[in-house]
């Protein structure tokens, strides 16, 4: 695991201390070791958190001639079956570890030496004899990548903070208000762009080109596995085995990240089996009663005698959404990141590896939104004729109450299947955006979603949409989330079903495996049966949320208030300061839930004061658990 960076640039020599300084705003990925190579119009540069080969594994690795070097960010799992394929070839290799690898396939086998990777990974590698780099972001997106092209130059890096920044694109805050996160290609500086999943970027005499080496997706509707549960169910198991197995080879301690779900809670329960002892798990819980879970966490944790680590989260947790804007170097808004930053500087105090749950909902039917597609297709009508009482109900602070639910399902259900998909999840709407801004923004970024639908056209409709959420919901939110978070604290996350072993799977099962009438993850809760309490496997699904909505009617209201002062507002010029404190009074007065909202509008305001107003740090500031925790 590393953070990488590098220049390529065809207008002269690149600057040893531009290199230099984009290296040092990645140390938190990195601390253990840096490298870098530097010759004419090339500069690659990594910063190594130790994991595997401790000794000679440090970036960046070349070929045996030198003329292919390479620097990666990830893991990859089947690294040693390719240098054996590799040796048997010829090539020698100096190091014990998965980088060097990709030098000698790369040179065996070209552009296409990507397509045969399993891992998570994101790489940039330069051919000498060609005079080409070669970037490429490994298939679900698991680890970032994003570059700047200007000119005849090209910049990249594990993290925005390591390139220039530039004028905000207003683009990317339209998608940010409508997703509370910035999708890929998007970044929320004009010039800046994401590598999407599963692509490479070509870079050849100053201009470069995209092609994509892999595309997960769903099988078509006639070619879906159509075998029995149970022997489903069976080969699930084995499957999640063999992949967890693959995620816990380190040459340090490996944990995981325990939330009380099934999804996790198998991930314990297949580390502790295959070997992993003393396991150790690490979770996090509330003081609101409906939010927390690690009552679900300490069953799994003494059925596999874990070591296991546990934290309480308070709603004086205001002095911590700085310290997170500073770790996220781009608006981020799911609120959830603030529990995953806190259990992942839990975990870092005893570990460098962790398993987290990433993908599972997405891939085996897990979300309410799943429930409520099916249900819409059959009751669209009769929600549309009941809105107008529906929205009378006064809003809850419970967590998924069932009035934020109705009102949802209700605004939403008479639409088309792709847009009540997002209407289940939008933040703000078009009408919305342009009261806050003042701006009728030409670009939808729901046509990123219509994009990626269009794909799969001939899968079944549930298949199709949780392809879109894999797409962009898990790439853009759930794994920025996760790397942020654990890289903060120098912490490697690996994220098991997400592996092709795992994913080849579950996207070629039926709807009624994923999701029957409003049991959700039907094939994975029959897999887990064996493994796990009974209260686990059939408990409902709850989610890593926090609760936003009753602390900003609390303790948070002043700190909402002061930080989206009108001041604050007008400096910064992008919200209007009164439809601000409107969507402030309508939430504290419980007309409607708008904590998300609310949450996104901090989440900004802070970004931009941290990243755009103040002077660019070295790193990002890591919180102590004091006062926040108990």
């Amino acid at each position: 695991m590393c953070g990488i960076c590098g220049i390529a640039s065809e207008s002269g020599a690149v600057d040893r201390g531009r290199l230099a300084a984009m290296s040092a705003t990645l140390v938190h990925r990195g601390p253990d070791s840096e490298g870098s190579f530097c010759e004419g119009g090339i500069g690659l540069a990594a910063r190594r958190l130790s994991i595997i080969d401790l000794e000679t594994g440090d970036q960046p690795l070349t070929n045996e001639d030198g003329s292919v070097v390479v620097v990666q960010n990830g893991e990859i799992y089947n690294y040693r079956e390719l240098r054996r394929e590799l040796e048997r070839e010829g090539h020698t290799f100096r190091t014990r570890g998965d980088t060097e690898v990709l030098a000698h396939l790369y040179e065996q086998e070209g552009e296409g030496f990507a397509g045969r990777l399993r891992g998570m990974f994101a790489l940039a590698l330069w051919d000498a004899r060609r005079g080409r780099l070669v970037l490429a972001r490994d298939r679900f997106g698991i680890k970032p990548l994003l570059y700047r092209a200007r000119g005849r130059e090209l910049a990249f890096a594990s993290e925005l903070r390591a390139l220039p920044r530039g004028e905000i694109d207003l683009d990317a805050l339209e998608a940010f208000l409508a997703l509370n996160t910035v999708p890929a290609p998007l970044t929320i500086f004009r010039e800046t762009r994401k590598l999407p999943p599963g692509h490479l970027l070509v870079w050849e005499d100053g201009a470069h080109r995209l092609e994509r080496f892999a595309r997960p997706a769903p099988a078509s509707a006639a070619d879906v596995r159509t075998n029995g549960e149970a022997e489903l169910a069976a080969e699930l198991r084995e499957r999640l085995r063999d992949s967890v197995r693959a995620h816990l080879v380190s040459d340090v301690p490996v944990g995981v990240l325990l939330s009380g779900g099934v999804d996790s809670a198998l991930l314990a329960a297949l580390a502790a089996q295959e070997g992993a002892r003393p396991l150790r798990t690490f979770s996090i819980g509330f003081e609101e009663r409906s939010f927390d879970e690690l009552g679900d966490a300490r069953l799994v944790a003494e059925r596999y005698g874990t070591e296991h680590r546990e934290l309480v989260l308070r709603p004086d947790a205001a002095s911590l959404l700085p310290v997170l804007a500073e770790a996220f170097d781009e608006p981020f808004a799911d609120s959830s990141a603030l529990p995953t930053y806190l259990v992942s500087q839990l975990a870092a105090g005893e570990v460098k590896v962790a398993l987290s749950g990433e993908g599972g909902d997405e891939l085996f039917g897990g979300y309410y939104t799943y429930a409520a597609d099916l249900l819409a297709s059959r009751v669209g009508g009769l929600a549309r004729l009941a809105r107008p009482l529906v929205e009378l109900l006064p809003s809850s602070s419970a967590r998924a109450s069932l009035d934020f639910r109705a009102k949802r399902f209700v605004r939403s259900a008479h639409l088309p299947p792709l847009e009540r998909h997002h209407g289940w999840k939008e933040i703000f709407s078009r009408e919305a955006r342009t009261e806050l801004t003042g701006r009728h923004s030409p670009f939808d970024p729901v046509d990123l979603l219509r994009d990626r639908f269009a794909e799969t056209e001939g899968a079944e409709l549930l298949a199709r949409l949780q392809d879109v959420d894999l797409g962009l919901y898990l790439v853009d939110d759930l794994l920025v989330k996760t790397d942020r978070a654990s890289m903060a604290h120098s912490l490697e996350a690996r994220v098991p079903f997400l592996d092709t072993a795992v994913s080849d799977l579950a996207l070629a099962l039926p709807t009624r495996q994923k999701v029957h009438r409003l049991r959700k993850k039907v094939l994975l809760r029959k897999a887990a049966e064996p493994l796990l309490p009974e209260r686990i496997v059939a408990g409902k699904k709850r989610g890593f949320s926090i609760p936003a909505a009753a602390w900003l009617r609390a303790d948070l209201e002043p700190f909402a208030r002061e930080t989206l002062s009108s001041a604050t507002l007008r400096r910064q010029g992008f919200f209007d300061p009164a439809a601000v404190e409107r969507l402030i009074d309508a939430h504290v007065a419980r007309r409607d839930d708008l904590s998300r909202q609310l949450w996104g509008l901090l989440a900004f305001t802070l970004w931009h004061e941290a990243h755009v107003e103040a002077p660019p740090s070295a790193a990002p500031a890591r919180a102590a658990l004091e006062g926040i925790v108990r």
